[in-house]
């Protein structure tokens, strides 16, 4: 059996529990160990994802309970792919809360790891009910770094958050005990063949329990008309925390495409509607809502929440369409739209430090101690998640729109994105006017930017440049990723014998 499977699950489960049995310790050996552990994630990670480059699937079977009975881990492309994107993510998150926004609130490091926890045993596992399992960490722990720091506002927001996400849970738990109910199987790969089998008595209930999980996912996700929540809990978190979000609604679509193309992709054709057509009008209008939010934004801090959702939108699309190529171009976006949008938040908050009273208001009140550098990595950002020529997003979106159809409803992707695309860029050029053009009066503060906070937002800003660079081997992952998705035959050997 494959021990590297379990390390993602169990280097933050360890770690956090050192970290929260310790909590006297000192907070320099706090952050060594939490960052550490953090930092130990990305080979492990990038060994999984050289390993799922065969196209094999590997099953790690916990208490060697065989397939269905047993809880499993399932490694493929996409799994591995979304564990390497998090533990950069998080790696890069965690250096900038360690110079000082660690410190605003008791226990930060142990419920980071936590959030790991959650976030990677999502990625991996092959069970249902464990989806809601380490659902329900990651939010807890959630819940709590939403309110690191105590404001008001946070606590606030927090408030929504906690309520919407708790009514979610309960929908997802209700889903998942229809379909126990209904096919006397949790197993993902076992659900799908029951669901295939299943007789015109059980199927309505079958569809029933999908729209419960589709909800959920939904809401995790951030789509219309569950979006509501993101903007005030995304603005309000602290930087480092909403850069780590920004993965948070990738495990909402990440649940989608896994649920709804192996579940419910395969022989139950009745579920066609609900996995395509209406996944795809609400992808357009997720978008749409986005780009209104964006132009109406005040504060730059919301309108990179709005810029969230219209990524959430527009990754919905390419899973909505229905191909291979639309996916794995989805999947290409979603890598940029997760570094990128984590880079911003820490830029945001780099460039609120210096503005004094003013912070992320966008109002020609204050300019900045560092026009030209920190105006230059906003440029740089603004442009990439406009998605405009030559940064990642303009190669995102025109795999996009090519793999669109030549008729019906998807050709209306086109306008979407490309009218979309130009209110984004009204929307941060006036975002960028008012805080490094038409600052009125000096810089409030003298201090210039941390330079290891600086080299954790270029590091996450830099990932759009990356992908450009590598763009081949890139979109051909992404390309095999997909294929491998919507083969479903390897999926459903798993029950007939362990690995495919």
């Amino acid at each position: 059996m494959n021990h590297l499977l379990i390390l993602p699950v169990l280097i933050p489960l360890f770690m956090g529990a050192i970290l929260l049995i310790a909590h006297r310790m000192g907070k320099p050996a706090k952050r060594v160990l939490s960052l550490l552990a953090t930092f130990a994630l990305i080979p492990v990670a990038a060994c999984l994802l050289l390993q799922a480059g065969d196209d094999q699937l590997r099953v790690y079977a916990l208490g060697n309970w065989q397939p269905p009975f047993g809880i499993i881990l399932l490694l493929d492309r996409l799994s591995a792919l979304m564990l390497l994107l998090t533990s950069v993510l998080a790696s890069l998150s965690l250096i900038y809360a360690s110079r000082g926004d660690d410190e605003r609130g008791p226990n930060f490091h142990s419920l980071f790891q936590f959030q790991l926890l959650g976030i990677n045993g999502a990625f991996l596992t092959g069970d249902l009910f464990n989806l809601f399992v380490f659902f329900e960490i990651l939010l807890i722990s959630s819940y709590v770094l939403l309110v690191h720091g105590n404001t008001g506002e946070r606590v606030k927001a927090g408030m929504h958050y906690v309520v919407l996400n708790l009514l979610g849970s309960s929908f997802f738990l209700i889903g998942v005990g229809m379909l126990y109910g209904l096919t006397g199987t949790l197993n993902m790969a076992d659900l799908a063949i029951k669901v295939g089998q299943a007789d015109a008595d059980t199927a309505p209930l079958i569809a029933a329990a999908a729209y419960f999980l589709l909800v959920v996912f939904a809401l995790k996700a951030a789509i219309l008309p569950l979006y509501f929540w993101l903007p005030r809990a995304y603005s309000a978190a602290c930087a480092p925390v909403a850069a780590l979000f920004a993965i948070m609604t990738k495990v909402g679509l990440y649940a989608i495409i896994r649920v709804f193309t192996l579940i419910f992709g395969g022989a139950a054709n009745e579920l066609a509607y609900l996995t395509h057509d209406l996944l795809w009008w609400l992808a357009g209008l997720t978008i749409v809502a986005g780009v209104f939010g964006a132009l109406a934004a005040r504060q730059l801090q919301v309108l990179l929440a709005y810029l969230v959702v219209v990524s959430v939108g527009t990754l919905l699309a390419g899973y909505a369409l229905g191909n291979a190529e639309s996916l794995a171009a989805a999947l290409y976006y979603l890598v940029h739209s997760t570094l990128v949008a984590g880079g911003l938040f820490l830029l945001a908050d780099l460039i609120s430090r210096q503005r004094g009273d003013a912070q992320g208001a966008l109002l020609q009140q204050a300019a900045v101690q560092q026009p030209l550098l920190l105006g230059g990595l906003f440029f740089i950002g603004c442009i990439s998640v406009a998605g405009l020529p030559p940064f990642s997003g303009f190669l995102g979106k025109v795999m996009l729109l090519r793999a669109v159809l030549d008729e019906g409803q998807a050709q209306l992707l086109w306008p979407i994105l490309l009218v979309g695309g130009f209110g984004l860029i009204i929307a941060l050029s006036r975002a960028g006017s008012a805080l490094f053009w038409a600052g009125q009066q000096a810089p409030a503060v003298t201090q210039k930017a941390d330079p290891v906070r600086l080299l954790a937002t270029v590091g996450l800003l830099s990932g759009s440049v990356v992908l450009v660079i590598a763009a081949q081997p890139i979109s051909a992952y992404m390309q095999a990723t997909a294929e491998q998705l919507m083969n479903l035959q390897p999926y459903l050997a798993i029950v007939r014998g362990g690995e495919a």
